[in-house]
């Protein structure tokens, strides 16, 4: 992963960003996240993490989803300009 690249874990409560692709750290559960609709293209806004951090909360596609921090660091995102 380059610097410049910011993946779905690190996004700041309320801001909006699109997918840019699944990382090769998402092998493992890829098929999950996308039968879940993450897929390139689709536009995310995280939410609120649980008290201790982890899962996240994210909302897309018009509903709620939570990730584990894990599967979120696998997540490759492009800031929308506002």
């Amino acid at each position: 992963m380059n610097t410049q690249e910011l993946t779905l874990d690190r996004i700041a409560f309320g801001k909006e960003v699109v997918i840019a692709k699944l990382l090769p750290s998402s092998l493992p559960f890829r098929r999950k996240l996308l039968a879940m609709g993450i897929t390139p293209g689709c536009r995310v806004s995280v939410i609120r993490s649980a008290p201790l951090g982890d899962p996240l909360e994210i909302e897309m596609r018009g509903f709620f989803l939570c990730l584990r921090r894990k599967e979120a660091a696998s997540i490759a995102v492009l800031e929308v300009a506002p």
